[in-house]
């Protein structure tokens, strides 16, 4: 099937003049990764890097959406214009998303100055599809002063936001076995802010208790170093929303004024461009003709005539022919 050809200046010009649909369509581009990505992406480079990236994450049922819509509203007060990247699991049939952002986040829906967009995990562990960083970029140059990224909550492999996020919110439930969670999943080595939501619950005193314990035992309390505070909300009337803006406010500023901010964007580029390259090496491994081919290598590793090294010296080799 032949693929549509794309005006990509009028679309990019079209995105940064607030159009709901040119963002949509660049997004989709990203997903489906169009031959025209690389344009579209040269093109949007000169006006990126200036959205906040918010990570929002935590294990399924500690009301993610909720806390998301309450954040966005937050903001909107400010007079600010948000994007939210909410990434949901995959269908296993269409790979599409299993919940959709018609029926998330309805009292933002209809705001032009809010751009929400489901995008699919695809079985990516890390609960965050591989195009999400470039979405980020689409949004950053589309305007939008704040970036929220609500991943699909997978547990233990959560920990993958960290590097996509300028500042990273850790929800927690009471009476979900959270804490223990925590320091199984390297939580505590990636919040900023923790978050205790659903604090109308029996156990949520308890649950903030543990959390600044673990906290307290590790090497985030050295003098110079950001300390995560640990709140409590009740994201769905509105509870505590205020005391999490003050934080994120206050991470904002500390990791501005010490330089992390641009470690973190650094670091986040630097991933980014290794995952394209993968990209590149994968479709060019495919490529190569049956006989030099990944499967002819595997079948003489399996036959024990060469060794998996030798085998990946090989691959390289005829790659750079």
């Amino acid at each position: 099937m032949t693929r549509r050809t794309v005006d990509v200046p009028a679309l990019v010009a079209s995105a940064r003049a607030g159009s709901p649909r040119a963002v949509a369509r660049l997004i989709s581009l990203v997903e489906d990764g169009h031959p025209a990505l690389r344009e579209v992406m040269a093109a949007l480079a000169p006006h990126t890097g200036t959205a906040w990236v918010i990570g929002i994450t935590g294990s399924p049922g500690v009301g993610k959406s909720t806390s998301t819509t309450a954040l966005v509203g937050a903001f909107r007060e400010r007079g600010l214009r948000v994007g939210v990247l909410a990434v949901d699991p995959s269908s296993p049939f269409s790979g599409g998303a299993l919940l959709g952002d018609r029926i998330r986040m309805q009292d933002h829906a209809l705001d032009p100055e809010v751009y929400i967009r489901s995008m699919a995990s695809r079985g990516h562990l890390g609960g965050l599809s591989w195009t999400t960083p470039q979405a980020i970029r689409v949004l950053d140059a589309a305007g939008c002063d704040v970036v929220l990224v609500e991943t699909v909550g997978v547990g233990q492999s959560e920990v993958e936001i960290a590097s996509l996020a300028d500042t990273c919110i850790v929800l927690l439930a009471p009476g979900m076995g959270d804490g223990i969670q925590a320091a199984k999943a390297g939580i505590l080595e990636i919040g900023d802010v923790f978050v205790v939501n659903k604090a109308d619950r029996d156990g949520a005193d308890a649950t903030v208790r543990d959390l600044r314990h673990m906290i307290s035992l590790g090497d985030r309390t050295e003098p110079g170093l950001w300390r995560p505070p640990v709140l409590k909300t009740v994201a769905d009337r509105g509870i505590g929303i205020d005391e999490v803006m003050a934080a994120l406010d206050k991470h904002r500023a500390f990791i501005g004024d010490n330089g992390e901010l641009r470690r973190r964007r650094e670091r986040r580029a630097a991933d980014e461009i290794e995952q394209i390259a993968l990209g590149v090496l994968r479709r060019r491994l495919g490529n190569l003709d049956g006989r030099a081919g990944v499967g002819a290598l595997a079948a003489r590793v399996v036959d024990g005539t060469l060794d998996p090294y030798a085998a990946a010296d090989a691959l390289v080799e005829r790659l750079d022919r």
